[in-house]
């Protein structure tokens, strides 16, 4: 009698530990994988200048009914913007244990990020820079 190879004992195709927890990862990755969202329509509130601001939006339309997050920047002096933080009105740990809204929180402080720093050669940081500021002077 002739051994069975292992692909036609259907042994490659039977999901193993490993390739259920690859498969769930990538199930989660594809979760946390937002498209763009447009915060023009959910913003309440928007204060931005070359010298910080915040805004406030509503997550209302994005699963999280009653749900503010807010991203402000604050002004350092000497012409220097500190870098982007956020908020939510839930109980921090749960907001940022939450991977859809950690993903929103960093979207939102991009957005804002356009909003305040000038996209020019001599002033412009891009965001990466920005967020190795202290968030405040003081």
């Amino acid at each position: 009698m002739e051994k069975m190879s292992a692909l036609h004992a259907g042994q490659i195709n039977r999901p193993g530990p490993v390739r259920l927890r690859v498969l769930s990862l990538l199930f989660n990755l594809k979760i946390i994988i937002m498209k763009a969202i447009n915060f023009k329509k959910i913003t309440l509130r928007l204060q931005a200048s070359n010298r910080g601001g915040g805004i406030e939006i509503s997550l209302d339309t994005l699963g999280y009914p009653g749900v503010k997050m807010t991203a402000y920047q604050n002004y350092l002096g000497g012409d220097m913007l500190g870098s982007i933080q956020n908020d939510c009105n839930m109980p921090t740990n749960e907001w940022q244990a939450d991977p859809k809204l950690v993903e929103i929180s960093e979207q939102l402080k991009r957005y804002f990020h356009s909003l305040t720093n000038p996209d020019t050669e001599w002033e412009g940081q891009s965001y990466e820079q920005r967020q190795n500021m202290p968030v405040s002077a003081y």
